[in-house]
């Protein structure tokens, strides 16, 4: 039986019933069509495109979103984030071209998925991408109040402003009374209280104030302009674009950009909300390529059956967690709606006044301008980043603006880099009595505060006592080098110097004595010394000395590291962790694999045991935690690559190499006391057997060869077993179904690695043994080559 059968017979127990899966997607679907309908009208009519084409890039964003995406519960189809864009290139280049636009930036966001960079549209600062929304949010709602007024929109946000007091003053009084009644019922629909509220909000509030202003237009005969829904055989389809070629290229590079983020952004956001609900099914976690390569492909769909550009849509989306959804079939079935109704529902729509979808995507520009967003960027000092990217977007265009945005952000980033506040607080007999000076350097610690730093040391008095307290993350080596100097020559004039605040600094050299950094030895702490005698020696044999290393470690992680980490790890306790790798390895305290790995929480889903065995699957064994754990990264967390790390010196292997010796001698290994094992420890290793099976055949093979470490010879054979170990167990490895299913689909890499612990060097099984190719791995001429540092 395999090792993951557990973990299926586990999540097949607390998976809903396939009938209530499906009632609850249904549910869900006619919810978000609902909101969709009344949305995807109004934002075709903000753009100036054929109102169909909302219709269509509804359903086609529903339907081949659905299909193809990788976040399954995200919604896509025209968002308001794009319409200024697309009103722009429609004035610009006319709806046909337009159509055409739109196909060559899917194709493009194809592209982009294929060289998996859509992690790298994360790396845009919030305030930026927040900054943008909110500049389209202001661009919408100035357009659409003139259409609430019952005039027409100008072609630019400055030439709304103008126009405006001469809108004003001259209102048209049917059109601004569908739109107050639209604006009202949408602004009280959710404040609604009671039972009856209760009830009454389950239908959304978008289609709420369309049907009720247009049930007022048509029972108080209101004469409005209304949706025109032309024929579908004379629906524009696209055209050959035609224009100059840097502005096509502006206009595709401001869609895809656009439309790229908003998506991505949108997934990231849909996968937090649908892990903080209680109760329900464990959505698989957005893939983020594969949800560009959707986008792409139904922008493509999209521009050429003459609909709009399309993007994930965080509304809609949040609509389909909250009203229940488990799976993509909600966002297909919703796409089905739309498409339905376009062919069934024609006369229903045209009875829609246009004053009404105008004042429902005024009130969604507004909502983009979000008070949260800006307390956000406010609380981070980026509030300067966010009014210049909001207010560039509106005077300038989106493309313009994100460009100003990220130039504001870089500047503001350097100027926080050079600012860096240096302080001095007298002691002695300038201060209090018998206190010390303190330097205070607040910010990091580059060469371009080395000047200050410098001058603020060099007015200190010789011989006196001063504690340097350093709040910053980094330091580099100017400014290690100017500190240390003047160290070392104010404790040489009979000084004393205590260096504080370091954890977590990133500079090349040790830190100093008293500096204790989580990597510091516990015998190299002086702060995890027994308080009782601090300077004494610590003996092996005394127990409450271990017991006051142990606690004056966690006290040094409370006082030091705990606050720099702290925000992390609250962000990780909400979210849950979201490991992309597990790594396999050894039990030796040597072995620190966040060191090694310079991997921080929530990066690495750990397993140790001695001599990092993977018991196979299908052999009885007492200890199944291994292979509990191997499901556990495949099947829940869906790990993308999986580490077995063998070392150097390991106990295990010298106890399996000494098994093969007549008269077993006990080992001098560090992992395991020695070859006359205890019960318990013998039959664990007994799952190492099969290395020294293979290592024996190799050896003994006319044509066979020791796995090796670059171009050395492997003369010492525990180090050929280890190394021989690592290929046996990711062979282990790659048996359990789990693991197989994964690397069949592509979706999982097997790595092998090798510590060498004398060198502080780390060696990876060259990829001509890939472990997970076709035929496994084999050890068969296998290489280990160095990682070298860059």
């Amino acid at each position: 039986m395999s090792a993951c059968a557990p973990a299926q017979s586990f999540n097949a127990a607390r998976r809903q019933r396939p009938g209530s899966r499906r009632a609850a997607d249904l549910s869900a679907s006619i919810s978000v069509f609902l909101i969709a309908l009344p949305l995807s009208l109004g934002i075709a009519l903000a753009t100036g495109a054929p109102l169909q084409a909302g219709l269509v890039a509804a359903a086609v964003g529903g339907i081949v979103v659905g299909l193809l995406g990788g976040a399954p519960l995200q919604v896509s189809g025209p968002a308001a984030g794009l319409t200024v864009v697309t009103a722009e290139l429609i004035q610009l280049y006319g709806w046909r071209t337009t159509c055409a636009i739109t196909i060559i930036a899917g194709l493009t966001q194809l592209g982009l998925a294929y060289l998996r960079v859509a992690r790298s549209a994360l790396m845009v600062s919030p305030a930026i991408v927040h900054g943008m929304l909110a500049g389209i949010g202001v661009t919408i709602a100035l357009a659409q109040l003139h259409i609430v007024l019952g005039g027409s929109p100008e072609s630019s946000a400055i030439a709304n402003v103008k126009a405006l007091p001469q809108q004003l003053s001259d209102p048209h009084p049917a059109a601004l009374s569908v739109s107050v009644l639209t604006i009202a019922v949408l602004l009280l629909w959710p404040r609604l209280r009671g039972r009856t509220g209760q009830l009454a909000r389950k239908a959304p509030g978008a289609l709420v104030a369309v049907v009720l202003a247009t049930a007022f237009a048509s029972l108080a005969g209101l004469h409005l302009p209304r949706v025109e829904l032309p024929s579908w055989r004379s629906h524009a389809l696209p055209e050959m674009p035609h224009g100059p070629v840097l502005g096509l290229l502006a206009a595709v590079l401001t869609i895809t950009l656009v439309a790229s983020v908003e998506s991505l952004l949108s997934a990231v956001a849909i996968d937090k909300l649908a892990a903080a609900r209680k109760g329900a099914d464990r959505v698989p976690r957005a893939d983020l390529d594969k949800e560009l390569r959707g986008q792409g492909a139904a922008n493509v769909v999209s521009g050429a059956l003459g609909g709009l550009p399309i993007t994930g849509v965080a509304v809609r989306s949040t609509a389909n967690v909250r009203a229940g959804a488990v799976s993509r079939n909600s966002t297909i079935l919703h796409g089905i709606w739309v498409l339905l109704a376009t062919g069934l529902a024609v006369a229903l729509l045209e009875l829609i006044p246009l004053a009404a979808l105008a004042a429902l995507v005024m009130v969604i520009g507004v909502q983009m301008v979000n008070l949260t967003h800006i307390r956000s960027v406010t609380r981070h000092r980026e509030v300067l980043v966010y009014l210049a990217t909001t207010v560039a977007v509106v005077l300038l265009g989106v493309l313009e603006g994100v460009a100003i945005g990220v130039a504001v952000a870089i500047a503001v980033a350097l100027h926080r880099l050079a600012h860096t506040r240096i302080t001095h607080e007298p002691g002695g007999a300038d201060g209090p009595e018998g206190a010390a000076h303190r330097v205070l350097v607040r910010g990091q610690l580059t060469f371009l505060a080395v000047p200050r730093l410098s001058r603020t040391l060099g007015q200190l008095p010789e011989g006196c006592k001063v504690v340097v307290e350093l709040d910053g993350s980094f330091m580099d080596h100017a400014a290690y080098e100017t500190l240390q100097d003047w160290r070392t020559a104010h404790t040489a004039h009979g000084g004393e110097v205590d260096i504080t605040g370091r954890a977590g600094a990133r500079i090349a050299e040790p830190t100093t004595a008293h500096s204790c950094t989580p990597w510091t030895p516990w015998r190299n702490h002086h702060c995890t010394r027994p308080q009782t005698e601090p300077d004494a020696e610590l003996s092996p044999s005394s127990r409450p000395e271990r017991r006051g290393q142990l606690l004056g470690g966690v006290r040094n992680f409370q006082r030091i590291t705990a606050p720099l980490v702290r925000e992390e790890l609250a962000r990780l306790a909400r979210d849950g962790q979201q490991p992309s790798h597990l790594f396999l390895t050894c039990a030796d305290s040597r072995l620190v694999t966040s060191m090694i790995t310079s991997s921080g929480p929530g990066d690495l889903f750990t397993v140790r045991n001695i001599g990092n065995l993977v018991p196979p699957p299908g052999r009885e064994v007492s200890d199944h935690s291994v292979a509990a754990a191997i499901e556990y990264a495949v099947q829940v967390l869906k790990v993308g690559s999986i580490t077995i790390c063998g070392h150097s010196g390991c106990g295990a292997m010298q106890a399996l190499h000494a098994s093969r010796q007549a008269t077993a001698q006990p080992s001098t290994g560090q992992c395991a006391a020695s070859a006359a094992l205890p019960t318990s420890l013998s039959r664990w290793l007994s799952h190492g057997q099969p290395s020294l099976e293979r290592l024996s055949a190799q050896l003994h093979s006319p044509r066979g060869s020791a796995p090796r470490i670059a171009d050395r010879v492997t003369t010492d054979e525990i180090e050929a077993l280890s190394l021989t170990n690592v290929i046996q167990q990711l062979e282990h490895l790659r048996a359990h179904e789990c693991v197989s299913k994964r690397i069949a689909e592509g979706s999982l890499e097997l790595h092998g690695m090798y510590f060498h612990v004398g060198e502080a060097q780390a060696y990876v099984l060259d990829s001509s043994s890939d472990p997970s190719g076709p035929s496994g791995p084999s050890s068969q001429g296998a290489v280990f080559t160095p990682v070298r540092a860059v």
